[in-house]
């Protein structure tokens, strides 16, 4: 059986993307799209600027150090430009669950396949390197974007933690919304669909 081992630096690449293991030097070639203003609306952590950046990816680097998390830096082979990050959290190992998050890309790499591209890199990764039984996802309630686009790749929306994290104006809660794609789901639809959807992009 595959062993996730949080110290190997993993790389999943296709023609069209590439992610590896984020890491400080990173910093840098994610700055101009950190602070693009909408990167962050739906994110309790904010990584605008370059003191921002900086703690939110040495945050990240601690997680992955604790095997809490597991951070990518995504890079467009296509415009030849870093486009921004993702993660796989909280693995358990006993339970062979594994969640995927904390995705932000520049708004010119939005709509242009990319992320569907890093979607399915981490999914094969996921079922067929980790064997996990199950991937967990989650956005805040009013992210409706991020919402169908997870619904877009195959997630099954599950239900509703209700006044789960701060609003995003700081005054009261708000509701998050969870889905997950199961192992059979991505054998025996979700694998083909995206790989015919990923031919058309």
């Amino acid at each position: 059986m595959f062993e996730f081992d949080y110290s190997e630096n993993y790389i999943l690449e296709d023609d069209f993307v590439k992610l590896s293991p984020l890491n400080i030097e990173h910093v840098e070639g994610l700055l101009d799209i950190s602070n693009e203003w909408n990167v962050w609306t739906y994110f309790l952590e904010k990584g605008n600027g370059q003191e921002n950046l900086t703690n939110y990816v040495l945050s990240t680097l601690n997680n992955r150090k604790l095997k809490k998390e597991f951070p990518f830096v995504i890079f467009d082979k296509v415009k030849n430009e870093y486009a921004g990050t993702t993660r796989l959290y909280d693995y358990l190992t006993d339970l062979k669950s594994i969640k995927l998050g904390h995705t932000w890309i520049g708004e010119k790499f939005r709509g242009t396949g990319l992320n569907m591209h890093c979607k399915y890199l981490l999914l094969e990764f996921a079922f067929e390197k980790l064997e996990v039984e199950r991937i967990g996802f989650g956005a805040h309630i009013d992210n409706k974007r991020s919402i169908a686009a997870m619904k877009k790749i195959g997630c099954k929306e599950e239900g509703v933690l209700r006044n789960f994290i701060p609003s995003l104006d700081g005054k009261g809660r708000a509701h998050v919304i969870l889905l997950s794609i199961i192992k059979d789901e991505w054998f025996n639809t979700i694998k083909n669909e995206l790989q015919q959807k990923l031919t058309k992009a």
